[in-house]
């Protein structure tokens, strides 16, 4: 009887499948020691500081991980590229480079691995103690010893009857006085050094007053004014000048809304289909002033790769009738193209109208291809 006993103790033991090792999962499976770091307190000027989330493959089979993907520029990830045998260590390096960005950080790592659960989320958190500024950090813009907090002087915005004052701030970085002058100014700016003269390490300010009234133009406009330091002309001593000049609608009244001009166009897009390169695309885009009085066409304008004629009519009557010839150059271009043309009118309801014309350049190749 207790033979029978044990062989049928034998006989149940066999049945029980063998059990894994204590903590090993079915599979490769990443199990991280954390999966957060706090880096505290760091200074901007120490650099980049760098922290290693270690993990063991706690599968039975090997572990891979496919991509590591950070959440910006600022976290560089570097990992194991080796598989990991079940049992093995590795880790995923994330280094965090605070330059000019103070304050506190709260970035992510994103772990993409051949286990069945992922992808897994690894964070670093810190805050940046920013570095004492200095005279390069303020004032980024050099021109012959003469330092500026910048080199474009941008008035925005700006209505047809406007003038506007803005200031940059500069320095004299020289142990010598500094005078500093302006030349190639246009008629619709004045400009000048407040002091005339800048003592060594001296702070001053370059005043610019801008009179759209006095340009002879519309929309977003640039030029360049040329500037000497201490009487000599360098070739990158230039100032650029922008403004986007627009027609006041503000004071128009309801009924004078209701009589202005309006411009309506046939359509605002053309598509061209297929062009082989180095041909020409031409296509007229038709408007009516449908409007009460007279429409005035103020600038036409035409992106890279593409030429706008204006119509022969500048003025344009309540109910007449013209084109915009859109003349486009395909060139070298080759793939999907888009380019557009400005519109600038006195219609106070789209001042400003953009119209594209669009389609496919083929390169020669291409063009063979379709022939067969």
């Amino acid at each position: 009887m207790r033979q029978i006993t044990m062989l049928v103790l034998a006989f149940l033991l066999l049945m029980i499948p063998a059990r894994k090792s204590v903590g090993q999962e079915k599979g490769p499976h990443i199990s991280f020691q954390t999966l957060t770091h706090d880096f505290g307190t760091i200074k901007e000027e120490d650099g980049v500081v760098t922290y290693d989330f270690k993990f063991r493959n706690t599968g039975d089979q090997p572990l891979i991980i496919q991509r590591v993907v950070s959440s910006c520029g600022c976290t560089t990830p570097t990992w194991s590229k080796e598989p990991i045998p079940p049992g093995g260590e590795g880790m995923i390096r994330v280094a965090y480079n605070p330059r000019n960005r103070p304050n506190a950080f709260h970035k992510s790592v994103t772990i993409y691995t051949n286990a069945q659960k992922n992808p897994v989320v690894l964070r670093i958190t810190g805050k940046v103690i920013p570095r004492p500024k200095t005279v390069r950090d303020l004032y980024p813009y050099e021109i012959n010893g003469l330092r500026l907090k910048t080199n474009h002087l941008a008035f925005t915005r700006m209505f047809k009857d406007q003038k506007k004052t803005i200031k940059d701030e500069v320095i004299n970085t020289t142990d010598k006085d500094m005078t500093v002058e302006f030349t190639r100014v246009p008629a619709f700016l004045e400009i000048h050094m407040e002091p005339e003269v800048l003592k060594p390490k001296q702070k001053g300010v370059i005043i610019a007053t801008y009179d759209a009234s006095k340009k002879n133009d519309w929309g977003f406009v640039v030029d360049r004014v040329w500037v000497k330091v201490n009487g000599v002309q360098s070739s990158n001593a230039r100032l650029a000048v922008s403004a986007n000049i627009q027609e006041d609608f503000s004071k128009m009244t309801p009924e004078e809304k209701a009589n202005a001009p309006h411009i309506s166009f046939k359509e605002k897009v053309y598509d061209f289909g297929k062009a082989p390169q180095r041909s020409t695309v031409e296509h007229d885009f038709v408007f009516t002033n449908t409007g009460k009085s007279d429409l005035l066409i103020h600038k036409v304008k035409a992106s890279c790769g593409c030429t706008a004629v204006s119509p022969k009519e500048k003025v344009i009557k309540p109910g007449q009738s013209s084109s915009i010839k859109a003349i486009f150059h395909t060139g070298a271009y080759k793939g999907r193209q888009s380019k557009s043309i400005t519109v600038i009118t006195n219609d106070p309801s789209s001042p400003t109208t953009i119209l594209r014309i669009t389609g496919e350049v083929l390169p020669p190749q291409s063009q063979e291809q379709q022939k067969k």
